[in-house]
């Protein structure tokens, strides 16, 4: 064999070898493994070097390739660019995917959570109990701040607290950081949320923006079905045009909310109490929102199906949250009384 044929040997051998090595090099850091720590922070220290990081996630279960991620590292990479911080990793994650959040950077962060439909009183509890400072955060001390309606008079000069501004959203914060900057990071959203055009198509409704966004807060508890908002909407504009009372059980719920008697059930007392929040009784809006509202809510607010109806029953065919809309009293009744009859039977079972 000459010497051209033992190069030409030599040459391939040596490019598969190098071929097998970058497709395993590559396959063991791009490949994403499930591990157990995706809901723990995990603390890299300042000044920890590479091969030390690197053991760290290993020992934890987060890279199952050490040894490839070190040669890719080594040799792809840029160990400089690995920052100190805490750490949540997803999973399933890969080692490049691991490597690209290290170089990232990440400061430790709290996720909060506002559901649709929660009011102040949920809202501050869930604010004082997520984030753990020292002193802890009182309850009735983010309740108060919730008073500072300075934050919204340029899209609701008249509100009276925040109630139905505090957006609904799931929102990071720092672990220090203050009620005052939770608080205004939620109005921050709503504002962000409202557009300009919804204060003109509010003035062409012949509405405020707090009667926007209090009718929103109506239909946000009223329908979780976003298809129907704005038929729900429809409801209450033609109620409203004919001063019918609006007859929303949330309102009697906020009033024992607002009066520290919420127990989890509508009493005869809640239904009968005289108050400017029992739309039983009254015959236009509640003073004020009466929980924070999504955008879906709102845009049905300032966007009303042009119908008839002026009831609802909830629909126990499909029994999806959904509901019956009806024009007349007489359709009404019918539908109620089917609704009472499906409710029975649903308390026998």
């Amino acid at each position: 064999m000459n010497f051209t044929k033992l190069l030409f040997v030599f040459l391939t051998i040596t490019v598969l070898l190098i071929g097998g090595a970058v497709f395993w090099l590559y396959n063991a850091v791009s490949s994403q493994y499930e591990h157990s720590k995706a809901e723990e922070f995990i603390t890299i220290e300042k000044g920890t070097s590479p091969n030390a990081i690197i053991g760290k996630l290993t020992s934890e279960g987060i890279i199952k390739n050490p040894l490839a991620t070190q040669i890719y590292l080594r040799t792809f990479g840029d160990a400089s660019q690995l920052k100190a911080g805490d750490y949540q990793f997803k999973s399933p994650i890969s080692a490049l995917g691991v490597l690209e959040e290290l170089k990232a950077g990440k400061e430790r962060t709290v996720k909060l959570t506002i559901p649709e439909g929660w009011t102040r009183f949920e809202i501050a509890k869930r604010v004082a109990s997520r984030f753990k400072s020292d002193p802890p955060m009182d309850e009735k001390a983010v309740f108060y701040l919730m008073n500072d309606v300075s934050l919204i008079k340029d899209i609701d000069p008249r509100a009276k607290n925040l109630e139905g501004y505090l957006y609904p959203t799931t929102y990071e914060f720092s672990p220090e950081a203050t009620p005052q900057e939770i608080i205004k990071r939620m109005v921050k959203q709503f504002k962000k949320t409202w557009k300009p055009e919804w204060t003109v198509r509010a003035q062409q409704l012949g509405k405020t923006n707090q009667e926007i966004v209090t009718i929103a807060s109506l239909i946000e508890n009223e329908s979780k079905v976003d298809e129907e908002r704005k038929i729900v909407s429809s409801v209450i504009y033609n109620r409203l045009d004919r001063r019918m009372a609006l007859g929303i059980d949330a309102t009697n719920v906020y009033i024992a909310k607002l009066l520290g008697k919420w127990d989890g059930v509508i009493h005869k007392s809640d239904i009968e109490i005289n108050h400017p929040y029992n739309t039983r009784k009254i015959s236009g809006l509640p003073p004020g929102p009466i929980s924070s509202a999504s955008k879906s809510a709102l845009e049905a607010a300032l966007n009303p199906a042009k119908t008839e109806y002026l009831y609802y029953v909830l629909n126990v065919e499909k029994n999806d949250g959904s509901h019956n809309f009806y024009a007349s009293a007489a359709e009404f009744e019918r539908g109620k009384a089917k609704y009472q009859k499906w409710l029975a039977e649903q308390r026998r079972k």
